[in-house]
């Protein structure tokens, strides 16, 4: 028995004939129901294709600023870690602190990437990509203060000369009670 062949005769039991040889009117010399005109309803075909195009790109305009954003949430989250991890040099401090720096240099190198998918000529992409850029640079930012904090980035003289002695500390502070 050969493939798609139908054992009962010439067809399959449940194809349907969409021809109409009836003898019944058409559908078009049915009157219209009072309200609707058939012109509304048949669209031009470029009315539909300029609005499909302009609706694809209002979502790809949405999802460009959606992008854009992310680091935002990004920001928040690392800044919290950074808090966590305290103030003193220890390995998770250092982890997260690489983390906060590398993240955000990645995503500069990559912005033409990132909104590559988002390219139109409909769709402006110069100021979601300014607002990931000034995102990102924020996060690096957040960064380089944790650096600071943990008193890894040379700030004074004496961190590039050997020969000179150390800043002299401002400010000390201590809790509990002095042991003697």
């Amino acid at each position: 028995m050969d493939k798609g062949k139908a054992v009962m005769g010439s067809g399959r039991r449940w194809a349907v004939e969409f021809t109409d040889n009836s003898t019944s009117p058409s559908s078009r010399d049915i009157p219209d129901p009072p309200g609707f005109t058939r012109g509304a309803h048949d669209q031009d075909e470029s009315t539909v294709s300029k609005q499909k195009k302009d609706a694809e790109a209002n979502w790809k305009a949405q999802k460009a600023w959606e992008v854009a954003q992310a680091p935002f949430k990004n920001l928040l989250m690392m800044g919290f870690m950074m808090w966590m991890s305290g103030s003193t040099v220890h390995l998770f401090s250092i982890g997260i602190t690489f983390s906060a720096l590398w993240q955000p240099i990645n995503a500069l190198r990559g912005v033409g990437k990132v909104f590559e998918p988002y390219k139109d000529n409909k769709v402006d992409l110069l100021v979601p990509k300014l607002a990931f850029i000034a995102l990102n640079l924020v996060g690096l930012g957040l960064g380089v203060w944790k650096l600071n904090t943990l008193g890894l980035l040379p700030t004074h003289v004496s961190d590039w000369v050997s020969s000179l002695p150390p800043a002299q500390e401002v400010e000390f502070s201590g809790g509990g009670i002095p042991l003697h």
